[in-house]
């Protein structure tokens, strides 16, 4: 059976499970419950972690954008700048091709109204949003996907579609129902990617 790597932030932890739900028949599906990929500095170490542990997979659908746009004060810029962003990604680009998998990258879901939120998976952390930074972000991580000849999967104009997006009360994470056409979205992504 394929092997299929899952590797993103809080929203990632939020559709993992129902994903390998849908998929277990068909692949074995692997991800960190209980650690958030935060940025892409930080998903390309678990990234390493993961290979150590389980080995080559044969996919690896994958996202970042919260985290590396996020302005947490007392700092006055984000915690990566969009062309730090973009080093990371080329990175775990290269990390993920050197096992021969191939990668689907997921875009970052749609803010609703700015504001900010404490991360919900234990890490302390504040998270500020602006739709605005996501919209930058998401087009620049899609220019090097196509660059790169790499699928997006994009959980934005999906999630979108939706009158709130699917935001929960924070207004950054989603609602089950969100997670839950999320997931659908990646088992059809990685089921055309590995037919």
């Amino acid at each position: 059976m394929k092997k299929v790597l899952l590797l993103g932030d809080s929203i990632r932890m939020g559709y993992d499970d129902y994903v390998k739900e849908l998929l277990k028949d068909e692949y074995e599906v692997y991800y960190d419950p209980d650690d958030n990929g935060r940025f892409a500095s930080y998903t390309l170490w678990q990234l390493n972690q993961m290979i150590c542990r389980y080995g080559k997979f044969d996919l690896v659908h994958w996202n970042n954008g919260y985290w590396d746009m996020n302005i947490e004060p007392p700092m006055t810029e984000a915690i990566h700048p969009i062309d730090e962003y973009l080093h990371f990604f080329r990175r775990i680009i290269k990390e993920i091709r050197k096992m021969g998998a191939k990668i689907i990258f997921a875009t970052t879901t749609p803010i609703l109204t700015a504001g900010a939120a404490k991360d919900i998976t234990g890490t302390g952390a504040n998270l500020r949003y602006h739709n605005d930074w996501v919209i930058q972000y998401n087009k620049a991580a899609k220019k090097l996907m196509q660059e790169e000849n790499i699928p997006v999967n994009d959980l934005y104009a999906r999630t979108s579609q939706h009158e709130t997006f699917y935001k929960s009360e924070d207004r950054l994470h989603l609602t089950d129902e969100g997670y839950r056409v999320c997931a659908q979205a990646v088992a059809n992504a990685i089921r055309e990617n590995l037919k």
